[in-house]
């Protein structure tokens, strides 16, 4: 729903490094070498990234009064 700010399972920052990954696998690049090359190695860690799905927008359209 909201960008994971740390690794659910170590714990390790990953807030900073989402919009980076989205946007590069967004734009065709491999999602397991953008991982690598943003210092994301554990398997965890990885997890957390790839299989974060974004249902911010979705969720805005209910107000609360």
């Amino acid at each position: 729903m909201i960008v994971p700010v740390r690794c659910f399972t170590c714990g390790k920052v990953l807030a900073d490094k989402y919009y980076e990954f989205r946007k590069r696998v967004e734009a065709g690049e491999d999602p397991g070498k953008v991982l690598d090359d943003l210092g994301v190695e554990r398997y965890c860690c990885r997890r957390t990234l790839l299989s974060h799905v974004e249902l911010i927008d979705q969720v805005m359209v209910y107000k609360v009064y």
